[in-house]
């Protein structure tokens, strides 16, 4: 399989995953924003509640449907363009995203239809119960595919079985309850919190800004406040738990991240900032943090940090092995193709007894690196035939592209700790500051607003780039995944995917803003009666001349 194909396939799939997670953090987020504001609602019977949530739900929906659009096309890759992939790890892989659809989406399409026009036909505690589920929906989602994504991150609870010449499922729980699956659940869905609190309170601050729907502004304000914060914090305790699996799981890409080309004494620096140099294998005016890795990699002060140079050379050694296992496995195929030729049944204990146990034991004791053997497949059809230098190029294939790494990453940990200090700010106005924002601070909240994406792609960016080059790490590289298929065909789609994509990109910003500017819908009728309601309690109470604040009426849209 040339190259390219393979290229331009990891292209095509980059591309509709990004543009996807353009969508996926903001109905995370605002699927629980929404759900607090209407919990307020029932609690407190105050019409600004259900203006709130109604306001921000239409945005949510907007999202929503745009969203699934692009979602549902990306699983149909896996067998248009992986078409390997699906066939050697599919048993695996499948199962979460199965999963995925009976337990979350038809949840969530479900309820979102009942939370949009449920408001007049089900009761407010019938109609907070819809709320909460897609907001459950949308969560269980991002569950069900990080843990898919997980488990190429770390593929525990499966192994090849030679017999079908795939990976099985050999324990559900193992990869259900993954370590890499599960945190890197809670720091998504934490990044999606953050990047709708900034959205809220970005478009708040316009509001006030503009002096409009001033009180729903500011109560949208305090929400968003204290939900990001709490979230901020999440992202970052999350992150570092991630760098700390990333040290037992994929060295590689921890070293590549790091730029640590050389194993790092304990206890290991962090790299604030260099520039990253590949081929000298050196990183240009590097600027360390003493013990900051260690602490973060190792939990310790003790244990020293892998670099790249010694995982190459791991990486060699596995290779080795692996072209073992890779002679073993291609023996015990012919030993068992002349069984059948000879009459065994193709499965069962004749199929068994048909191998050796000489051969049996050799591919057992090296099945753990056939992935690595894998590798040559780039250089050469048979990796038992593969020369000392074809074996060196694999193992430095394992080196993912180190300055991408770096810089996504710190773009991406940066951008972080500021959102800690965003929504402090915010917080803290909003609490103890008597919701009196300065001019500087809304026009910043407004200009923040597309940076929670940023931060969010390059998550993304660093997680699958770093693991290349393999599509399940140290089991299936990437050059194998693809499917067959043309440079032309790849090239044809990839432009229709890029096109159609770019398309629903501007109309769900048309829409946002068209919404944006049109403001809330005002319950006219419901605050009046709201207020009449609010005057007889005071008068029974005997409390006479006190009127209640009622929500203002909107500007006309701009």
């Amino acid at each position: 399989m040339e190259l390219g194909v393979v290229e331009l396939s990891r292209l095509q799939f980059a591309m509709t995953a990004m543009y996807h997670f353009l969508f996926v953090p903001l109905t995370l987020g605002l699927s629980i924003i929404i759900a607090i504001m209407e919990t307020v609602y029932v609690m407190t019977d105050r019409p600004i509640w259900r203006q709130m949530t109604k306001f921000w739900g239409t945005l949510f929906g907007i999202n929503f449907v745009l969203g699934v659009a692009t979602g549902i096309t990306m699983e149909f890759q896996f067998g248009m363009n992986w078409s390997y992939y699906s066939h050697y790890v599919g048993d695996v892989f499948g199962a979460p995203l199965a999963l995925e659809g009976l337990m979350a989406f038809f949840l969530e399409a479900t309820f979102v239809g009942l939370f949009f026009f449920g408001w007049d036909k089900l009761s407010k505690v019938g109609h907070l119960t819809v709320t909460w589920l897609v907001a459950l929906g949308s969560n269980l989602s991002a569950l069900w595919i990080l843990i898919a994504n997980g488990w190429m991150q770390n593929p525990v609870g499966a192994a090849f079985n030679p017999d079908t010449m795939r990976m099985e499922m050999t324990s559900f729980y193992e990869v259900l309850f993954n370590t890499v699956a599960q945190s890197k659940f809670v720091h998504t869905v934490s990044a999606g919190y953050v990047t709708a609190s900034v959205f809220v309170i970005g478009v708040s601050a316009w509001y006030l800004l503009k002096d409009r729907h001033v009180e729903l502004a500011r109560r949208s304000i305090s929400v968003a406040a204290a939900f990001g914060l709490a979230s901020a914090l999440s992202v970052v305790v999350l992150g570092d738990e991630s760098g700390y699996a990333a040290s037992h799981t994929q060295k590689m890409k921890l070293a590549a991240i790091e730029a640590m080309w050389e194993t790092e004494p304990a206890p290991a620096s962090f790299t604030l900032i260099g520039f990253p140099d590949q081929e000298a294998r050196e990183t240009h005016y590097a600027i360390h943090i003493p013990w900051v890795m260690g602490i973060i990699g190792t939990r310790s002060l003790t244990e020293p940090i892998p670099g790249i140079e010694e995982l190459v050379d791991v990486s060699r050694e596995r290779i080795k092995s692996g072209i073992v296992a890779y002679d073993a496995l291609m023996k015990i195929r012919t030993e068992r193709e002349k069984a059948r030729a000879n009459g065994a049944r193709p499965t069962g204990e004749e199929t068994d007894s048909s191998v050796s146990p000489e051969l049996r034991k050799a591919f057992e004791e090296n099945s753990d690196n056939l992935g690595f053997a894998l590798l040559l497949k780039r250089y050469v059809d048979d990796p038992r035939q593969a020369t000392p230098e074809q074996i060196e190029k694999a193992a430095n294939d394992t080196v993912p592209g180190v300055a991408p790494l770096f810089w996504a990453f710190r773009i991406m940990v940066g951008l972080g700790f500021l959102f800690i200090a965003f929504m402090a700010y915010f917080f803290w106005m909003s609490s103890f500051g008597g919701e009196r924002y300065p001019r500087w601070a809304l026009v910043f909240a407004v200009v923040l607003i597309p940076a929670p994406w940023i931060a969010a792609e390059m998550g993304w960016f660093v997680a699958e780039f770093g693991r290349q080059p393999w599509t399940v790490d140290g089991v299936l590289p990437t050059a194998l995944s693809a499917s067959q298929l043309s440079v032309q065909d790849l090239l044809i789609t990839l432009t229709g995917f890029v096109t159609f994509y770019s398309i629903l990109f501007i109309i769900e910003i048309a829409l946002m803003l068209k919404f944006i500017r049109k403001g809330p819908y005002q319950d006219v009728e419901e605050t009046e009666a709201w207020e009449a309601e609010h005057r007889r309690r005071l008068g029974a109470m005997g409390v006479g001349g006190v009127a209640p604040q009622a929500p203002t009426a909107p500007a006309p849209a701009e």
